[in-house]
Parts: structure tokens; sequence; C-alpha cells
């Protein structure tokens, strides 16, 4: 009972470290540059609040449970003979894991002309279809640089062919599919594979699936494109709430709970019903086991209802506000600094982040520390939503991003180790999570409607510069990293030549 109540007390501040300055910021603008109504104002506290609660127990729900399921049916998976078998299992697991993901749902809300659903489920199939062959290039041990460059060449060959209106909208829904229900059992299964491998080069592959599942979704969504023609018209921006008093204010909250309980709900049968399947096919835990995990999914459940009602009631309409407001000002170019700053913070209270850095300071045995990859992740991030809000004002093509950031992300995957590589890729999915689609999607929204911009050729777009610089930033910390590790080789003392007295004759060992 100890132990468990030390594990929160950590968890708590962890939240209250990630999301307390962000709220700082946003209440310096309010009291400075950018005034907004009390009613938003208050909303935004009071969902600042859920989301520190929501992140304290979904953290501590994901160590305990999420982590621990992914690594046994990774195992479990990689024993299969059968590749036919092996595949479906894997797709499936793909596909419900994705369709769970509540990033995607929020995206899916934003997005105008395409139904929810059929956004959804192209996105799913995706997932599925790149998990499968994350699964196979573990197994079968193929370069995982080899297999970001094809892809990522198919993926911006087919973007010339689809319509303006669609290409930041597929990229984002990359970065979204990646987020706080996928990242912690995906990750654990690619943990879970390399484990039943075994060989030296088992580590580094334990890496790499998120990386090339967000692939999956940019390619469906691309597809999917040629069969729907988004509309800026039929963007609808957050709803601005109007509160009287504090009994309306609970009632906001109030009244949107149940909804994101049942969503996390449904959300969460797939996973625990493909689970217990598997407990009774396969895995047969005992009962102590069963009970720790169903604790965990609990803790799990409780933080991902809390964490959504506060980023969405929240600090979704706090975000489209202050950026309609600061984008509305004579000097609007100070919007990139405030953003980037935002952006330095935001990513800390991203809840996949936390375990992204958890399992790359485990698995590398302390030689990449999870302050280091915070730090990195956090100056990408800055420099991504720079980028992003600078394109926002200016209209400039998120191709004119996209592409020389990725060339340049693939051509250090030839310089670097190959596990800074995995890292840089799946960081870029993870940092890109429900802070993200809840409040800089918004920011930059509001920011493109107060320039007069296109909604969805501007604006979306956000998420996916979020994924990109991670990529180059990781890698340049492994090429660092490379560097250092060069020197310290060159700089250790050579041990002393050990000499026998077989070696010796019997004047030497006179003299000796």
């Amino acid at each position: 009972m100890r132990n468990e109540q030390t594990r929160l007390t950590e968890k708590r501040n962890e939240a209250l470290k990630a999301v307390l300055p962000v709220v700082a910021i946003v209440l310096l603008l309010c009291f400075s540059i950018a005034p907004i109504s009390s009613s938003i104002l208050l909303c935004f506290l009071t969902g600042a609040v859920l989301v520190i609660a929501g992140m304290m127990f979904f953290t501590l729900g994901a160590e305990v449970a999420m982590t621990s399921m992914g690594e046994w049916v990774g195992s479990s998976l990689s024993k299969c003979k059968n590749l036919l078998v092996l595949g479906l299992l894997t797709f499936i697991l793909g596909f419900i894991i994705t369709i769970s993901e509540p990033d995607l749902q929020v995206l899916a809300q934003q997005v105008p002309s395409v139904p929810n659903m059929t956004l959804i489920l192209f996105v799913a199939c995706g997932v599925g279809i790149f998990l499968v062959i994350a699964l196979l290039r573990m197994l079968i041990g193929i370069s995982l640089g080899r297999m970001l460059t094809v892809f990522y060449a198919i993926v911006f060959l087919l973007a010339f062919f689809v319509p303006d209106q669609f290409l930041g909208v597929a990229f984002d829904s990359g970065g979204v599919t990646t987020g706080p229900m996928t990242v912690p059992f995906i990750m654990a299964l690619g943990v879970g594979v390399s484990a039943i491998r075994g060989d030296r080069h088992a580590a580094d592959d334990s890496f790499g699936l998120v990386a090339l599942c967000s692939i999956g979704p940019i390619l469906s969504t691309l597809l999917l494109s040629l069969l729907f023609h988004a509309d800026s018209s039929t963007y609808e921006p957050a709803a601005i709430p109007e509160i009287q008093n504090s009994v309306e204010l609970g009632r906001l909250f109030y009244e949107e709970l149940p909804e994101y309980m049942m969503e996390i709900a449904v959300s969460l049968l797939p996973i625990i019903v493909f689970f217990a399947l598997f407990q009774i096919a396969v895995l047969k835990l005992n009962g102590r086991t069963l009970i720790r995990i169903g604790v965990g999914m609990i803790y799990t459940y409780v933080g991902l209802v809390l964490f959504l009602t506060g980023a969405n009631v929240g600090f979704m309409p706090a975000g489209s506000y202050l950026g309609t407001v600061i984008a509305g000002l004579d000097y609007r170019w100070i919007i990139v600094p405030i953003g980037m700053v935002i952006g330095f913070f935001i990513v800390r209270a991203e809840p996949a982040v936390y375990v992204l850095n958890k399992q790359v300071e485990e698995l590398t045995d302390g030689a990449i520390p999870a302050s280091a990859m915070g730090a990195s992740l956090s100056i990408a991030i800055a420099v991504s939503v720079g980028l992003a809000l600078l394109r926002v004002l200016a209209g400039i093509p998120v191709l004119y991003f996209l592409i020389p950031g990725y060339l340049l992300a693939l051509l250090l995957t030839l310089v670097v180790p190959k596990i800074f590589t995995a890292i840089a890729f799946d960081s870029g999915g993870v940092a890109s999570g429900p802070m993200t689609a809840t409040f800089l999607l918004p920011f930059a929204q509001g920011a493109c409607i107060a320039v007069g911009g296109d909604i969805v050729k501007d604006a979306f777009g956000v998420v996916a510069m979020v994924a990109m610089t991670p990529l180059i930033t990781i890698q340049v910390l492994g090429v660092i990293y490379q560097i250092r590790s060069r020197k310290a080789a060159k700089l250790a003392p050579v041990p002393e030549p050990v000499i026998s007295l077989d070696m010796l004759d019997d004047d030497a060992i006179i003299e000796l």
C-alpha cells in the first residue's frame, strides 16, 4: 500500500512539473497582451487540474498494466511459427489499438468533409498493416533506415497527386495515432519480441515499431483523399464557453464527463478482450498478476477520462481563442516566439513522452538518460511550433517544410547509430499526442482565422511539424553521443601488458 502511494506521489510531482509551466505561460499572456474572458480562463484552470490528475493516474496505469501486457503479447507473438497467423493477429492488434486512440478521435472531429468513422477506419487499417511490417522487420532483421527511406519516398511521391487541402490532415494523422493508448502497448510489444531474439542487434530493433506505424496512417489518409475533398468552409472552430458562475462551470465539465467515460470505455474494451483471449489461449498468467493488470487498467481508464475531459473542455477553447487574439495584434509576429515557448514546455505534458523516455533510459542502461531525451524533445517541439506558426502567418505550403525536413532526417540515418535512428523516428510520433491535438492545433487554427487563411490548408500540419523535428534533433544527439564515445575511448588509459613468469628466463626472474 505504501509503495503504491509513493508511486502515485512521484507521478503527481511529474505531472505538476509538466503542466504548471504551460499554465504559467497562459496566465502571463492572459494578464498582458492577450486578454480573455473569465469564462475561458476558469475553464482552462479547471481543465489544468483535471489534466494533472489524469496524467498522474495514466502514467501509473501504463507502467503497471499497458507495458506489461504489451511485453507478454509481443513475446508470445514472436514464438508463432505460422507467418499467416502471426500477420493476422498483429493486424487485428494494430487495428483495435488505433481505434482506441483518443488523439485520433480528436483529430477526426476537426477534419471537415470526411465522416469521422471513415477516417478512423482508414487510419486503423494503415496502422495494422504497418505494425505487421514492423514486426516482420524485427523477426527478419531488415535495416530500419532502409525501410523508412523507401516508405517515405512513396509517401512524398503520392503527396504530389493529392489536393493541397488534404496534405496537412494526412501528415497530422501519422502523429496523432501514436498517442497515450498506442505507444505504451506498441513499444512494449517491441521489447517483448526483441527479448525472444536475444542477438546483439535485438536492443536496437526493439525501437522502431512506432516509427513505421506512423507511416501507415499517412499513406492511408493520402489514399482516402482521392475519394473525399476537404473544404475549409465546413470547418467549425472550438466552441467558446460562456459561464456566469461556479455552478455553470461545474455543470460544463460534469455534462461532458459521461461522454469521455463512455469513449474511453469503448476504447479500452477491444484491448481488454484481445488480451483476455490471449490469456486464455496462450499466456495463462497467475491470478496475482491478472489482479495487478486489472488495477493498472483502472488507473489507465481513470487517468485518460480525466485527461481528455480537461484537455478537450478546458484547453481546446483556450488554445483557439488565444491564437485568434495574439494573431490579431498589430505585432502578430510575436505569436511565433510565444508558440515556441509553449511548445518547449507542452511536450513534457504528453503522457506517452514519459513512457518513451523511461524505456529509452532502461534499454540503453542509462547511456541515453531521460533528461537528455526530454531536453532534446523540448527543443525540437519549440522549433517545430515556431515553423508551423510562421507557415500559418505566411501561408507557406506544408511540403516546403516537410520534404527538406524528412530528407535531412533520412540522410542522418546513414551516419548515426541504429538505436538513435529508431528512437528518433519513434519520438516523432510520441511527441505529437493529445496536448498537441487539443491545444497547439486549435492555437494554430485560431491564428489562421485571425489572419484570414485557409483553415484546412494552412492550420492543419502543426501535428506533422511536431512529429518531424524530433527525427532530426534526436539523431543529432546520437551524433554527439558517438563523437563523445570515440573521444572517451581515445583518452582511456591503455592497460599495461600482463607479464607471466613463464615468459621470462631465470636471469630475468632473479632481477625481478
